[in-house]
């Protein structure tokens, strides 16, 4: 597992600054927090990370491996993972089935087995939906395998999401308010399995703006307002510094 490294890292839209000069570090084996009020730039920082967004200047690396110019695609396959705040997901499909297109960068059989069913590709099929069927029963969703995806509540979407991204197997996992529209049990509940990610060695990088939730499971957190970093550190330390409360709240 290695670390993942943001060095100065900027965006700019013509005159507009989204993000200004950013540099964190989101290691293995814990859920780092980025956290700040709207428009703080947050998810502009999740979008560079994945390649959606090309830097305007900086550097981003996953241990030794520069990630700067590389494409979504292979940001993908380097092992980086995503959610996103609005649900996507194929909604007339089964929820099954959107979490079996998560592994998509496992399968090794070609695209003309697949049309022809050969054995090779129906044998993958079999191995990859009994471990869809694994992650469903780690997410209690188990009875809800052949429910149409767009059918389902929120909080249940929100699961098969995070599935999808698990999916992949990733080392790190960007979640993106994860827990916006969920009550406190369901929330809860993610965080349970949040921290176990964390603790089997994944590196999570959590943004949300449930102040609660993130103290209870970062052990790090960055602010942004602006775009810019304007304070870190531990959770309870960093919800008392006067800017950030100033960022939230106003002067």
């Amino acid at each position: 597992m290695s670390t993942l490294v943001l060095d100065q890292v900027s965006k700019h839209f013509g005159g507009v600054v989204a993000a200004d000069k950013v540099s964190m570090q989101i290691p293995p084996g814990r859920i780092t927090g980025l956290i700040g009020p709207n428009g703080a730039g947050k998810s502009t920082i999740v979008n560079l990370i994945t390649g959606m967004m090309s830097l305007t200047a900086g550097t981003i690396r996953l241990g030794d491996r520069d990630l700067t110019t590389t494409s979504p695609h292979e940001i993908s396959r380097a092992g980086l993972a995503r959610t996103f705040q609005n649900i996507r997901l194929f909604k007339e499909a089964p929820a099954i089935d959107n979490v079996m297109g998560g592994f998509h960068r496992h399968e090794d059989s070609s695209l003309l087995a697949s049309i022809l069913a050969l054995p090779s590709a129906r044998a993958e099929t079999r191995r990859i939906r009994a471990r869809a069927a694994e992650l469903l029963e780690r997410f209690n969703m188990t009875r809800y395998a052949s429910f149409p995806a767009g059918g389902l509540a929120y909080g249940h979407q929100r699961r098969v999401e995070f599935m999808r991204a698990l999916a992949s197997q990733p080392n790190v996992l960007l979640l993106d308010e994860p827990v916006a529209g969920m009550n406190d049990v369901e929330a809860n509940e993610m965080g349970v399995i949040f921290k176990e990610l964390a603790a089997e060695g994944m590196a999570v990088l959590l943004i949300e703006h449930n102040m609660r939730f993130v103290t209870r499971l970062c052990e790090h957190v960055y602010v942004l307002d602006g775009g810019r970093l304007i304070s870190e550190g531990e959770p309870k330390k960093v919800i008392a510094d006067p800017a950030v409360i100033a960022a939230y709240l106003g002067a």
